[in-house]
């Protein structure tokens, strides 16, 4: 195995390009309602604006690590059980709008605990499975024992309660699962046991179940439960192929809500059409499982994120990586950046 002179130039360039563009729309979603509110239109781009400084920070260093020393008990055991006391500490906080998903320290730093199980799960998995993957047919010693602690995290992540990023934790196990070895049938049945679960949270939850009525019918009610998705819809189809302009768009003048983080890719739609959406979109085993862990659970939140703006998913509570509000998400987006570019100097 040979060494990079340096780092994967590309990633980081492409990187560095999408966190730029995530402050600058999220300035563009948030100015004209952050200047009525707050009395400055730089009241979110600035805690974003930090955010991002320390994440880039932290990928700098991270970059700098050799990932190797990662795979180790020593590591991966304190961090799983200090995000277990995190995910299990938040619920001793205040909740903010009936929910218990953030640390808040003084009125411009929060810590979204959440936000680290991704990579932790991420993390552990990688470690678990990289002397596993030729015993993947025992489900007892290794597909049980794999999951069991990611399903700790989904579980005390849908108490929160926050049904989005469970979702992307849980997506990211079975890949990773998958990857290893794990036979489909086996997903089938994890799938098949989730159900009941599922359609309660879904449908039995009443906040959640207007929410399934208004994704499956918003047209009953547009300026009730269908508001959210309507307003996307009309973000996304006003842009057309070519946008209104940076700063141009309509929808985010107490239309659309949360432009600036749920519904971000809405705006961009709107502000820079057609053209500016799809232009964003644009043999070590722990190496490999720490890699494809990082990067697929970045494309599946964008996945959900995106999917929501296209009335394709009813309406969650998720960021797009890179680009939405939201100083935890940008930051563990980041460090986890720097890990994979570690990863990167590594070639066959």
């Amino acid at each position: 195995m040979a060494k990079r002179v340096g780092v994967d130039k590309w990633l980081f360039g492409v990187v560095l390009l999408l966190t730029l563009f995530g402050l600058v729309m999220v300035f563009s979603a948030s100015a004209v309602l952050a200047k009525a509110q707050y009395g400055t239109p730089y009241q979110f781009v600035a805690k974003q604006g930090m955010y991002a400084l320390l994440g880039m920070g932290a990928l700098v260093a991270l970059m700098q690590v050799d990932y190797r020393r990662y795979n180790s008990p020593r590591v991966v055991f304190p961090a799983m059980a200090i995000t277990t006391v995190l995910l299990v500490g938040v619920f001793a906080m205040h909740s903010l709008n009936n929910t218990h998903r953030w640390f808040k320290f003084g009125g411009f730093f929060t810590f979204q605990p959440s936000e680290l199980a991704k990579p932790m799960i991420v993390l552990f998995l990688a470690y678990f499975l990289q002397t596993r993957i030729h015993r993947m047919d025992d489900w007892k010693g290794t597909v049980m024992r794999a999951a069991l602690p990611p399903l700790v995290f989904i579980a005390l992540i849908l108490k929160e309660p926050d049904l989005g990023t469970a979702l992307v934790c849980a997506a990211v196990t079975m890949l990773m699962l998958y990857l290893a070895g794990m036979q489909l049938k086996y997903i089938g049945g994890a799938l098949l046991a989730a159900s009941p679960v599922l359609y309660w949270m879904l449908f039995r939850v009443p906040w959640r179940r207007a929410r399934m009525i208004a994704f499956l019918n918003p047209e009953a009610d547009p300026r009730g439960t269908g508001f959210h998705i309507m307003q996307s819809l009309i973000a996304v189809g006003t842009g057309g192929f070519r946008g209104l302009g940076l700063m141009e768009g309509r929808q985010k003048l107490y239309f659309l809500p949360e432009a600036w983080t749920d519904f971000i890719f809405a705006n961009i739609s709107e502000e820079l059409g057609l053209l500016g959406a799809l232009a964003f979109l644009s043999t070590d085993p722990f190496a490999r499982f720490l890699a494809f862990g990082l990067t697929s659970a970045i494309l599946i939140q964008a996945f959900f994120n995106i999917s929501v703006a296209l009335a394709l998913l009813p309406t969650k509570g998720i960021t797009l990586p890179f680009i939405s509000f939201g100083g935890t998400s940008i930051f563990f987006t980041l460090a986890g950046m720097g890990v994979l570019l570690n990863v990167t100097r590594e070639i066959d």
